[in-house]
């Protein structure tokens, strides 16, 4: 499995203030800077906290982790981006694939979900799913799907797991 490079941008970000000395011989425009490793980091968290806020907000703790790993199962899956935001905000023939996304009544209220005790857990629980992620147990067993419980999409995918409302899936091995 490719390595996860949120990964590499964390272990970047905490190493780049001891190393800054030893990057100091190389040119200025290949220094990455702090700012910059940090800005990115930063991005990429808050697309995932979002995303689980949005699709998750209600469910119980397991629930928004799930939920969580099945962005991260998907940076790590060859048949989608490497990176969290981009699959966060994928669509495939114009359709979201998380559908909050592509839903102004969500996208609108996006400022006011900040520092509200719930989102904190949320930045939270994100947080520790992508510095902890090659290191936790996955709940999805390797889902890369997931609807709600009262809708049926009609998929032909392996059926993991359940959790809250959310009915997790895989791609059906051949």
């Amino acid at each position: 499995m490719k390595k996860f490079i949120l990964a590499l941008l964390f272990g970047m970000l905490i190493s780049f203030t001891f190393a800054f000395a030893a990057l100091e011989s190389f040119d200025s425009v290949t220094q990455p800077s702090y700012e910059s490793i940090k800005k990115e980091f930063d991005k990429q968290l808050n697309c995932l906290a979002e995303n689980i806020y949005y699709e998750s907000a209600s469910e119980p703790f397991e629930g928004k982790l799930a939920v969580g790993q099945i962005v991260l199962n998907r940076v790590n899956n060859p048949n989608y981006p490497s990176d969290i935001c981009l699959v966060v905000h994928q669509k495939n023939n114009g359709i979201c694939q998380f559908s909050w996304y592509c839903d102004s009544t969500f996208t609108n209220r996006m400022l006011t979900i900040k520092h509200t005790p719930l989102y904190n857990e949320i930045l939270q629980i994100a947080t520790n799913l992508v510095v902890n992620f090659e290191r936790m147990s996955d709940v999805t067993n390797g889902a890369t799907y997931y609807h709600a419980n009262y809708v049926n999409p009609g998929w032909r995918l392996t059926k993991v797991t359940q959790i809250g409302n959310h009915i997790f899936y895989r791609e059906s091995k051949i």
